[in-house]
């Protein structure tokens, strides 16, 4: 999103602003615009929230129109976390299989967007893919590498579940959340066994 004026939002292209979200497997960054969900961070602890919200300065130009959600603003933006923050924690109860938040791909471009659309809407929940395979369903048989590559710079997991991504002999793969993250979330979908505790 170029920063300027918006007539979409009625507001400064290019704001933006954050709140934690507790799940499950720790606690989560969500960053937004009036766009969309443009970022969702893992092991949000305090001092990872500090880098976090530097890095998206740094990467979108400004601070933050708000610290944290920012809850009873009817700006988008604000709108966009509380709708990430709902199916969230439907997701996680087991409700929620598809989500709807709207998403701000600002933070990725090029082949890792092209990558992660495919993944977001061609890769269904309970389902998984292997880095090869989704190469192939963008066009790019020979770029199975970085395939991984985009995984690993995902700014959005979870909605854009690049935890569905395995690898061609059966193993996890890797996972920037951690691959007992990942684990979590491929038992939670039903594609691992729950852990037994």
């Amino acid at each position: 999103m170029a920063i300027g004026s918006d007539e979409r939002s009625g507001g400064t292209a290019g704001e933006w602003t954050w709140s934690r979200a507790e799940a499950p497997i720790g606690p989560l960054l969500l960053a937004a615009t009036a766009e969309g969900l443009m970022q969702v961070s893992f092991h949000a602890t305090a001092e990872e929230t500090r880098r976090a919200l530097a890095r998206l300065r740094g990467r979108t130009g400004r601070a933050p129109a708000h610290e944290g959600a920012g809850k009873g603003s009817d700006a988008p933006c604000h709108a966009h976390l509380a709708t990430a923050e709902r199916e969230l924690l439907s997701y996680f109860a087991g409700g929620l299989r598809v989500f709807t938040v709207p998403l701000d791909w600002s933070l990725t471009g090029g082949f890792h967007e092209r990558v992660l659309r495919e993944l977001s809407t061609g890769v269904p929940y309970g389902a998984t893919v292997g880095y090869q395979d989704l190469a192939d369903r963008v066009g790019e048989p020979g770029a199975a590498r970085a395939v991984g590559a985009a995984m690993g710079a995902n700014p959005l997991p979870v909605i854009v579940p690049c935890h569905r991504v395995v690898a061609s002999g059966g193993g996890l793969g890797g996972f920037g959340g951690g691959l007992e993250t990942k684990r979590e979330l491929l038992a939670l979908e039903g594609v691992l066994p729950q852990p037994l505790f």
